[in-house]
């Protein structure tokens, strides 16, 4: 459906807990066999998870070294995405909340190697701090290319995180941009903004989102929501608009 809708940019992960990696294959493979698209057409984008953030239908041998877990995740991701290599690989949040450990330096490592292999074009890390990414800068490890976080107008969206993204020339990837934003959606500056605008909620805040530098991810399920995402790429908020987003998030 999303594909028919005009979707070309698949995120997923390896981690039956929260995902059916094999489902998204099968509608891919249902959409070639359609001709709505080709793999050409497509990013794809999968992760790695830790066996702490796994149910017990694991991709992996649980008792292996980190960077055979890492290669057997790629490569069962790659069989249920029909595929043989995807766009992105995502390590899906570092081992701890305090900092870039060596349990994370080892997954890196691995991933960079799966990257060198030709499996994944690029590579990224997801639910990160700030401290993760300086940790991670200072040790001399190669930089992500996308950063993927839940984004919270609480936080300013995710500004020091942002910053430090932009900075560097990394695409930052948002995600729970409407879910973990209620409030945000009810607020009557911001009723009163997309009444302005004649524009759907998750609209302005799609446009917000890329007029802030930041990619936005939609898991929307509801063909109509498709498509007015896809109708926000049309748009471009006034300098105001976007500025009073910034103010309504604190």
């Amino acid at each position: 459906m999303a594909l028919r809708a005009g979707f070309r940019g698949i995120d997923t992960a390896n981690q039956r807990r929260h995902y059916f990696e094999a489902g998204v294959g099968e509608g891919l493979a249902a959409a070639y066999r359609a001709g709505v698209v080709a793999r050409r057409d497509l990013f794809l984008q999968t992760k790695y998870t830790y066996q702490r953030g796994q149910d017990h239908r694991l991709p992996y041998d649980a008792e292996a070294p980190l960077a055979a877990q890492v290669r057997q995740s790629l490569a069962s991701s790659l069989e249920h995405l029909g595929t043989d290599f995807v766009d992105s690989f995502i390590l899906h949040g570092p081992a701890s909340g305090y900092g870039w450990s060596e349990a994370d330096a080892e997954v890196w490592e691995a991933m960079r190697n799966e990257r060198d292999a030709g499996r994944t074009r690029l590579l990224g890390v997801s639910n990160v701090w700030l401290n993760h990414l300086q940790e991670m800068e200072t040790s001399g490890a190669e930089m992500p290319r996308f950063v993927q976080n839940r984004c919270f107008a609480l936080f300013g969206w995710d500004r020091e995180v942002r910053s430090f993204c932009q900075e560097r020339k990394i695409v930052y990837q948002g995600f729970s941009l409407l879910t973990a934003n209620r409030e945000v959606l009810q607020h009557p500056a911001f009723v009163e903004l997309a009444r302005n605008v004649q524009a759907t909620p998750a609209q302005v805040v799609f446009a917000f989102a890329r007029a802030i530098g930041m990619l936005p991810m939609t898991g929307t399920s509801s063909p109509e929501h498709m498509r007015e995402d896809l109708e926000s790429l049309q748009m471009t908020l006034p300098v105001e608009a976007v500025q009073a987003m910034e103010s309504i998030a604190g």
